[in-house]
């Protein structure tokens, strides 16, 4: 466990998903099947509180989301989000809407890499929450669908229209933010969306060999390289070249680094520790 965590412990069960650790790989996988793994208000809020534990519990290199039976996640529960919120004054709907923001902002922040493996539908907060991911792996069946103009709300939402306008272009987000229609899974490789797509069987196997390689790997310079990703998005040519190269002579006292050159000198594979 990191040094830095203070009083509160870390939860080991989550009640809204399910969440387990094996060898550096954490997976999230959502359980609602037989509702496309619509989420609830709960499920946002275990979401949103992982992610800020992931960082500290010392024994996750990666992260992988995906979904249980043939959806990765439909968005919000029309009768157990929707419905409620018809109820609710502007304060609460704030505070909703500010939590479901928070998921997105703590993926981008969360100093691990995060593969989304769509198998099925990723509609509404689910599409939302594979953007936000750093891979998106792609069933062949899958599909994608930002289609929040659809139930009269706007298409930016939870920080989708400044994410992919820089995943797509400016043109391509405009068309999915304001129409909503549903894209597969080969037009989402072609513009971009998807990292990769794969036959359905094969996702599963997919994923973890791409979770394999990350926990094996350099983990302190993938994390970095993510970090760097998600600041330098908005920033000038010169304070992005200054952030790096502090970044890299830090990273070049680091154990990893050293690590390297040392199995180059020897004529063997390196031995990654994180450090």
């Amino acid at each position: 466990m990191s040094p830095f965590r203070a009083t509160p412990p870390i939860t080991t069960d989550w009640e809204h998903f399910e969440f387990t650790v094996d060898d550096g790989v954490a997976t999230v996988t959502l359980n609602r099947p037989d509702k496309l793994n619509a989420l609830t208000f709960d499920s946002y809020a275990d979401l949103r509180d992982l992610l800020a534990e992931l960082p500290h519990r010392g024994d996750v290199r990666v992260l992988v989301i995906t979904g249980q039976g043939r959806g990765f996640c439909s968005g919000g529960d029309v009768e157990e989000i929707i419905g409620e919120l018809q109820k609710m004054e502007s304060a609460e709907l704030l505070e909703f809407t500010r939590m479901t923001g928070a998921v997105v902002k703590a993926l981008r922040e969360c100093p691990i890499p995060v593969i989304a493996a769509v198998n099925g539908v990723a509609a509404g907060a689910g599409s939302v929450i594979a953007l936000a991911s750093d891979f998106r792996l792609l069933a062949s069946s899958a599909k994608f669908a930002f289609l929040f103009t659809k139930v009269g709300l706007a298409g930016a939402d939870m920080g989708s229209a400044y994410l992919l306008p820089r995943l797509v272009g400016l043109g391509r987000a405009t068309e999915l933010l304001m129409l909503g229609d549903k894209i597969d899974a080969a037009r989402a490789e072609a513009i971009g969306l998807a990292s990769k797509v794969v036959p359905d069987d094969s996702l599963a196997s997919e994923a973890s060999a791409l979770a394999r390689r990350l926990a094996d790997g350099p983990a302190l310079a993938y994390s970095t390289t993510k970090v760097l990703l998600t600041r330098e998005l908005d920033m000038d040519l010169g304070s992005s070249i200054e952030l790096e190269a502090i970044t890299q002579a830090l990273l070049m006292t680091a154990k990893d680094h050293g690590e390297f050159y040392a199995a180059w000198t020897a004529g063997r594979s390196p031995q990654w520790t994180g450090r």
